[in-house]
């Protein structure tokens, strides 16, 4: 269910069926305006439409003068505790600003935010963590967690709505996935404002990304949502930006750039489909175009799998193919596989179609079926599927022996405990207020 009310964000439309916008928010201390602004135009490329920046101090709204003055996307202001320092946002150009009414200071705070904001122009966005719920609603927190937020929420809204103040977005945000897809569902039954949805404090780029692709994942494919910010624990702004696109292309909300698909790999792997596919995704960051990409890590399953996708390559020992919308292209030495799959792409996007040449397509179906007849006798999926059927239908069991181990069990991994020190690469501290010497 889409939100009924829109909103704009310097130009970007929020709400009332627009597109879902993606932000992230700097690791940098804001009035580092060298790092901040690389960092903003870093997350900018990778496909932000809004960024948030965090305003704890005089000197870091100051800042902001100059930040959204430089910016190439709008910039939204992270106010807590301090309502003058939102109201020296709205002075300094801040498009939007993020407020928490419970810690604010009071009605009569957050009013004064509200008139500013209202003759500036500038939307706000309000609502409530699980870990900064008003006081009043502890008890009920603990005995309905989702009730207490989307409660908290709500008496937020109704506070704004009496302050004459509609120009706002509303989030609720937890660490816990199943109490945010809840939340945000009943409040979306609730309120016709923009939601802005997150996982908050979702953790590290891998555990993060996950937890965020569930809960937000699930709220985007009922309708709840409307911008959407990935928390990683990260200073690679970036990540959490990509991971957003991710979701929004897996759900086919909005389409940005290529998609990539992979198999798994498994025991009938004959080329070292790792190294061919980390370098297909890095080369891939090039294209703006929403081509499709699959790579097969044999050619036991031919391109059936992956005939939907615009270009793909399938391998086998020494040689490889490269196909097209689920037809052959060409057949090619292994180690030529990533530069001719690129070179075809180059060629199909500069024509404005695929053209495929009679002998080479022809050769390369050749290839596949020699290939196939080769491998006839591997278990695919498609062969146990179809084992499978046929021995429920004589009423058979087909397990497999030996799953389990020579033992019965199953093999534990031996975990050894390693400290992890992270470099510069991969955590920077560049323009933030700490280092590590």
């Amino acid at each position: 269910m889409a939100s009924k009310r829109q909103i704009f964000v310097g130009g970007v439309p929020i709400g009332g069926g627009a597109p879902v916008a993606v932000q992230t928010m700097t690791k940098t201390e804001t009035a580092n305006l060298q790092a901040t602004m690389e960092q903003i135009r870093t997350v900018a490329d990778a496909g932000a439409d809004l960024v948030r920046v965090a305003v704890p101090r005089e000197k870091d709204a100051e800042a902001l003068k100059t930040i959204v003055k430089d910016s190439p996307i709008p910039v939204i202001a992270d106010i807590h505790f301090n309502h003058t320092l939102a109201l020296k946002a709205i002075d300094a150009g801040a498009h939007c600003i993020r407020l928490n009414p419970g810690n604010i200071g009071g009605r009569e705070k957050v009013a004064e935010v509200a008139v500013k904001a209202t003759e500036a122009g500038v939307p706000m966005r309000i609502g409530v963590n699980s870990g900064s719920l008003p006081k009043h609603l502890h008890d009920l927190e603990r005995e309905a967690p989702v009730e207490a937020l989307v409660a908290a929420a709500v008496e937020f809204v109704e506070l704004m709505e009496s302050l004459e103040f509609e120009n706002f977005k509303v989030s609720i945000k937890s660490t816990n996935v199943p109490n945010t897809i809840a939340a945000n569902r009943l409040l979306a039954e609730k309120i016709p404002y923009p939601i802005h949805l997150g996982i908050t404090e979702a953790g590290t780029k891998w555990s993060g990304a996950l937890k965020s692709s569930v809960g937000l994942g699930t709220l985007l494919a009922d309708g709840v949502g409307d911008t959407i910010r990935i928390s990683l624990s990260t200073f690679h702004a970036e990540e959490e930006v990509k991971v957003a696109w991710e979701i929004l292309k897996a759900l086919q909300l909005r389409e940005r750039g290529p998609v990539l698909i992979a198999c798994p790999t498994c025991g009938r792997l004959q080329f070292d489909m790792d190294t061919v596919v980390a370098e297909i995704e890095q080369r891939l960051e090039a294209y703006e175009e929403p081509i499709e990409v699959a790579v097969l890590g044999c050619a036991v399953n031919g391109i059936g799998e992956a005939s939907h996708a615009d270009f793909g390559i399938t391998g086998a020992k020494n040689e490889g193919l490269i196909f097209a919308q689920g037809k052959p292209l060409r057949k090619i030495p292994q180690e030529q596989l990533v530069d001719t799959l690129f070179e075809e792409i180059d060629k199909s996007l500069g024509r404005g179609k695929t053209e495929f040449e009679e002998a080479q397509a022809a050769e390369g179906e050749e290839w596949l079926r020699r290939i196939e007849e080769e491998n006839a006798g591997d278990l695919t999926p498609e062969k146990i599927a179809a084992m499978e059927k046929a021995a429920a239908e004589k009423g058979e069991d087909i397990t497999a022996p030996g799953a389990e181990g020579e033992d019965g069990e199953y093999m534990k991994p031996v975990k050894k405990g390693k400290r992890v020190e992270l470099g510069e690469d991969a955590s920077p501290t560049a323009g933030r207020r700490f280092t590590r010497a």
